[in-house]
């Protein structure tokens, strides 16, 4: 079969609860989601995540866009849609644009598996029945407001909390936490807020200090080197998120011991045949791993869940239920967590029915791309 049509849906959902990390707060999100049709009529779906501002990614959906309606669609027209690999060969040559390419991947495995009547988690090569979730929260206006909300989740069942961290919101709101809930599963994200010096070792010391599971991304993307000193010199594992685009990346943090946790994101390393790559570098080097997220919806959730079902996926997730962050979602049905747990669909591909009709009828644009329009 052959790719005979993509279709791009721009789509805009508000956040139940706004989202604050170091770098700015978000109140909806706004994501394409990419349609593939092969000749013989299968669909496959994928998500393209890219945020809007260029704060975490230089990729931003405007970008993605460009990208995907320029380069990465026009590419696929008339390209052998039996595996994954083959659809990815298209976009080999075009650099970077990882966002965009995970999209299109997604929708790959999606149409392939489905094609074969294999849940994506079965093709991804997944072990696992249900995987465990943690939750995301961001910097809130107040301490009290934040221990209402780790109170929320921890009242829906959650067993691990991620806090976002930035300088001058640190060191208190962390031990507030501890001190109020106890032993829980909690670790900090600073998405590369802090430069080295003084006063970033005085946090990270008393951080350390307060039994995290991890310390993610304290430092700048491409500084490897201050992340291995640190590392070094606290006990906490340090977690790399931002720094590891590629698999060379991973290689780099392996072999400059520059951290001991991996969290791999299926859009930020261009999708899931590189996300499974690097997860099994990082499982024969015996590295944990998780899945992180970008507040995806459903479609790119049930990819994160169907590649959390991966053996080396030892740690929870960001693979929360829909409802944290959405009041609406484009699947069916929603991801459910009940008591943290979230299960893995057993249905060929996604294993969510897609809400075409409800997709088209809310996208804020829309591009189609067909081999007759290409003639």
């Amino acid at each position: 079969m052959t790719i005979e049509s993509v279709r791009l849906h721009e789509l805009s959902l508000p956040l139940v609860h706004s989202f604050q990390t170091s770098s700015h707060r978000k109140s909806h999100l706004t994501h394409i989601l990419v349609e593939l049709t092969d000749s013989a009529g299968a669909v496959g779906w994928g998500e393209i995540a890219s945020p809007s501002d260029p704060f975490y990614t230089s990729e931003t959906a405007d970008i993605a866009w460009h990208i995907s309606t320029e380069y990465l669609a026009p590419g696929l027209l008339g390209a052998d849609s039996s595996t994954p690999e083959a659809l990815e060969t298209t976009w080999a040559r075009i650099r970077g644009h990882e966002f965009a390419k995970a999209g299109f991947s997604i929708a790959a495995w999606d149409l392939a598996s489905r094609a074969s009547g294999t849940s994506l988690a079965t093709a991804l090569g997944g072990v696992r029945y249900e995987v465990v979730a943690g939750v995301s929260l961001g910097i809130e206006p107040t301490i009290d407001e934040l221990l209402e909300q780790v109170q929320r989740q921890i009242d829906a069942g959650y067993r691990r909390i991620k806090l976002k961290v930035a300088p001058g919101w640190d060191v208190e709101p962390v031990r507030a936490v501890r001190s109020a809930f106890g032993d829980i599963d909690m670790h900090v994200d600073a998405n590369g807020a802090y430069a080295e010096g003084p006063e970033a070792d005085t946090v990270f010391a008393a951080l350390d200090t307060a039994r995290l599971t991890m310390i993610e991304q304290p430092f700048g993307v491409r500084n490897f080197t201050a992340h291995a000193a640190l590392q070094q010199r606290i006990d906490t594992p340090i977690c790399l998120d931002e720094s590891i685009v590629g698999i060379d990346d991973l290689h780099t943090m392996l072999t400059l011991d520059a951290a001991r946790v991996l969290n791999i994101k299926v859009s930020r390393m261009g999708g899931l045949s590189v996300a499974k790559q690097a997860h099994d570098v990082a499982f024969d080097a015996g590295v944990a791993v998780w899945c992180g997220g970008m507040h995806e919806f459903g479609i790119g959730r049930a990819a994160n869940v169907a590649l959390s079902a991966l053996p080396g996926f030892s740690l929870p997730s960001d693979v929360s239920g829909s409802d944290k962050y959405y009041a609406e979602d484009v699947i069916e049905p929603p991801v459910v967590a009940v008591d943290s747990v979230v299960a893995v669909p057993q249905g060929p591909g996604l294993g969510h029915e897609v809400r075409a009709d409800w997709i088209r009828e809310h996208a804020s644009r829309m591009h189609e791309t067909t081999k007759e329009a290409a003639l």
